[in-house]
């Protein structure tokens, strides 16, 4: 078992389908739902896109990070966002979060999620600025889609989240299986 440690920056939560979440000064997780209050609260897909292809597929879409790091790139692309404005509910500083293997456990006290995939960056992102969209996507040296508007999880144990809280990375064990949008 390997582990390293970043730090929460920013959480935030939103009731609706909104594409930007208000940023709060705490979030609580809940066990096997998501965050508390969140539209994407539930066992099963919230995802509007989801939803419609199939309600009944679990959830695996329950809470969303995006790492800091990426705020500051495309700074340097001339786009101003900030924490909570990609409808993130975690927003991380000194985690690879792309880097990470499904199943890798991030624990915030006594809360831990569970990675399991990607976001799929929408349409939406250029709604909110025009030219986004194409700033959180990249090709790697192979010609390969790099998807970087954050990754996804599950709530395995509840617990409230605060700006500043630590970040423990627990990697699997075993052979590792790269992020896929989930």
């Amino acid at each position: 078992m390997q582990t390293t440690t970043g730090t929460v920056v920013a959480v935030s939560v939103s009731p609706t389908h909104t594409f930007s979440k208000p940023v709060q000064e705490a979030i609580t997780l809940v066990e096997g739902l998501g965050v508390e209050g969140d539209a994407h609260l539930g066992e099963t897909v919230k995802h509007r896109s989801r939803v419609k292809a199939d309600p009944t597929q679990p959830n695996l879409r329950q809470v969303h990070l995006i790492h800091a790091e990426l705020f500051d790139e495309v700074r340097g692309k001339g786009y101003a966002v900030k924490p909570g404005e990609m409808g993130e509910n975690i927003t991380t500083r000194g985690v690879d979060l792309l880097g990470l293997p499904v199943g890798t456990l991030l624990r915030f006290g006594e809360a831990t999620v569970r990675v399991t995939g990607l976001r799929n960056p929408c349409a939406q992102i250029d709604g909110y600025q025009d030219g986004l969209m194409q700033a959180v996507l990249h090709r790697d040296a192979e010609g390969n889609l790099v998807r970087k508007a954050g990754i996804m999880g599950v709530v395995l144990s509840g617990g409230v989240i605060r700006p500043g809280d630590a970040i423990e990375v627990e990697l699997p064990e075993g052979e590792w299986t790269p992020l896929k949008v989930v």
